[in-house]
């Protein structure tokens, strides 16, 4: 996973600075570069956020949580939980429409179907709802140890 994003963020350097230096240098451009470039943009983008929560390293508000005692903290945990997994089943429900519809539309360029591109917000909500459901399933069984319950972001968030 960690490979693929790191061939994304090359392709995308690639794209956008070879097509920097052949047009101030050359006078001409790579034509698909800028819709390509967008593209990988976005699955990068949305596959690193899936990659990141799969971590447990997304910027948290801690500090009260961290006070709790566990009870309050397993609450806030499985309320965080729930409405993460709402919003995140939110999304998937609507990408996978805009996935269908996107299919017969293609890139003006590159001739990719839209459907491709807009896949990325499809997988990305798909597999943060899994992570979610996995979550919520060893909190509610007790499976969830009290030093997972209050997200640690190093103090970034707080």
């Amino acid at each position: 996973a960690n490979l693929s994003m790191v061939a994304m963020m090359a392709t995308m350097v690639v794209l956008v600075f070879g097509n920097v230096v052949l047009r101030y240098a050359f006078n001409s451009g790579i034509v698909f570069s800028e819709e390509a470039s967008r593209f990988v943009f976005m699955w990068l983008t949305l596959v690193g956020a899936l990659l990141v929560m799969k971590d447990n390293m997304h910027l948290g508000m801690s500090t009260i949580v961290a006070r709790l005692g566990e009870a309050g903290q397993r609450f806030c945990r499985g309320v965080a939980d729930l409405g993460a997994l709402g919003c995140c089943l939110l999304l998937v429900h609507g990408s996978w429409k805009l996935v269908v519809i996107g299919m017969d539309d293609r890139a003006p360029v590159t001739g990719v179907p839209i459907g491709l591109v807009y896949a990325c917000l499809l997988v990305s909500s798909a597999g943060m709802s899994l992570l979610l459901v996995h979550a919520l399933w060893r909190l509610f069984s007790g499976r969830m140890g009290r030093d997972e319950l209050v997200r640690d972001t190093g103090g970034a968030g707080e």
